[in-house]
């Protein structure tokens, strides 16, 4: 193998770590990546440090996504969600649990108000431990720049949300009993499991059905999704558990295995503080063949019709 293929393939995964982050989208992450590799492929220059020069080119790069990417954001219809991440590709044992934060649904839509700038700024700086040497030197300003830029993203961040540490068994225990009980449509059991300001919301993206406006509160988040679960089990759509963005989650797929939507839930405090879904086909590719959501929600309204009527 090449050289420059093996320097590569060594630093593919903090590339794509780095890149979704910013980007907050797997297949954007992946083409910025792939960008990345044909740039440094093509380029005729040899960095000293590898690592250094392929993030700095894919920051770039996600930079100038990010930047055009708003405009379609601001169009967007409904609420926008990022991709569903099934893995972080970067193992770092010794860092896991802050990374794992880092890719939450909840941070990267904290991220989402930031600056393209001061976003990279915060991903390479506070994520990943890069230099500040290192982040001028990626997103083209001078180190006093990223500092402030920093700065005004740690300020952003923080004032978003409280950081708190998640007991990942109390969290697990409490997703399990979450997901039992929208097996069975259980609403009392749904009920008990939530937040009093809980909220459940749908990113469907004008493609796919999907709440028109949030839900709030555990009463009527608890009945909504158990007639979610209803509907969905008449037509023997099965429930995949699975680690979402590091979180509890889950992957809807019909009786084909096709995949319809997921659903991530944010955990605090010992109860369910958002249930968030993602139904648009867009963002789904990646987790499998992606299924018709439209057919699939008449045939379960069709089958409940059925079953009421006899």
């Amino acid at each position: 193998m090449p050289p420059r293929t093996e320097q590569f393939e060594e630093y593919r995964s903090l590339l794509f770590s780095i890149a979704y982050r910013i980007l907050g989208s797997v297949a954007e992450a992946e083409d910025a990546v792939q960008e990345t590799w044909l740039r440094y492929e093509l380029s005729s220059t040899e960095p000293e440090s590898p690592k250094a020069f392929l993030s700095s080119v894919v920051t770039r790069i996600c930079i100038d996504v990010l930047r055009s990417a708003r405009v379609r954001r601001e169009e967007y219809t409904g609420p926008w969600f990022p991709e569903p991440l099934l893995d972080d590709p970067y193992e770092d044992p010794e860092r896991a649990a802050e990374l794992a934060d880092s890719v939450s649904m909840a941070a990267l839509l904290l991220l989402e108000r930031l600056s393209p700038l001061e976003r990279a700024v915060f991903v390479l700086r506070e994520v990943f431990g890069y230099g500040m040497p290192e982040v001028a030197a990626a997103v083209g300003r001078t180190e006093a720049a990223c500092r402030q830029l920093a700065s005004r993203a740690r300020r952003h961040m923080h004032e978003g949300r409280p950081r708190f540490e998640a007991d990942r068994r109390e969290r697990d225990e409490l997703a399990a009993r979450f997901f039992s009980a929208l097996r069975e449509g259980d609403v009392e059991g749904l009920r008990v499991v939530l937040a009093a300001d809980v909220q459940v919301a749908g990113d469907g993206g004008g493609k796919a059905p999907a709440l028109a406006r949030a839900v709030f509160g555990p009463d009527k988040a608890a009945r909504l999704l158990a007639s979610y679960a209803e509907l969905a089990l008449l037509v023997q759509a099965e429930l995949d558990l699975v680690e979402l963005n590091g979180a509890p989650g889950a992957i809807v797929r019909d009786r084909d295995g096709n995949v319809m939507s997921c659903m991530v839930l944010e955990v605090r405090d010992g109860l369910v503080r958002s249930v968030r879904s993602v139904v648009n086909p867009d963002k789904l590719g990646h987790l499998g063949p992606v299924g018709d959501a439209y057919a699939f929600g008449r045939e379960a309204r069709r089958a409940r019709q059925e079953r009421r009527a006899g």
